[in-house]
C-alpha cells in the first residue's frame, strides 16, 4: 500500500502563488507517473499536470505558462508550482501516483483546498 500526503494549499489573492507538495510513502516498487488533478465545486475532477518517471512533463492548456510540475525522485515527492493564480483555479487539488503494483487508477491523496479570492 502507498500513502500520499499533500500540503501547501490555502487562500491566496488573484495573481499570487502557491506550491503544492505530495509525498509518497509505503510499499513503493516503481512509480510510473505522478499527477495532479483538481475538482472545483460542482464540476468533474480534471487532470492538471503529469510527469513520468523519465521526467516528461506536461500541463493542460488552461494552466500552461502558470503551473509547473516537478519531482524529487529521491524523496518520492511531486510538486505543483502555481503562479499567477486566478479565481477559476479554485478547487480541491489531488495528488495521484501511478505505480506498477497500484490498483486501476493509481493511488490518491486526500486533497488540499486551493482558494483564489480577493
Amino acid at each position: 500500500q502507498v500513502q500520499l500526503v499533500e500540503s501547501g494549499g490555502g487562500l491566496v489573492q488573484p495573481g499570487g502563488s502557491l506550491r503544492l507538495s505530495c509525498v509518497a510513502s509505503g510499499s513503493i516498487f516503481s512509480i510510473l507517473a505522478m499527477n495532479w488533478y483538481r475538482q472545483a465545486a460542482g464540476k468533474e475532477r480534471e487532470l492538471v499536470a503529469t510527469i513520468t518517471s523519465g521526467g516528461s512533463a506536461r500541463v493542460v492548456d488552461s494552466v500552461k505558462g502558470r503551473f509547473t510540475i516537478s519531482t524529487d525522485n529521491a524523496k518520492n515527492t511531486v510538486y505543483l508550482q502555481m503562479n499567477s493564480l486566478k479565481p477559476e483555479d479554485t478547487a480541491v487539488y489531488y495528488c495521484n501516483v501511478e505505480e506498477v503494483m497500484a490498483p486501476a487508477g493509481g493511488y490518491w491523496g486526500q486533497g488540499t483546498q486551493v482558494t483564489v479570492s480577493s
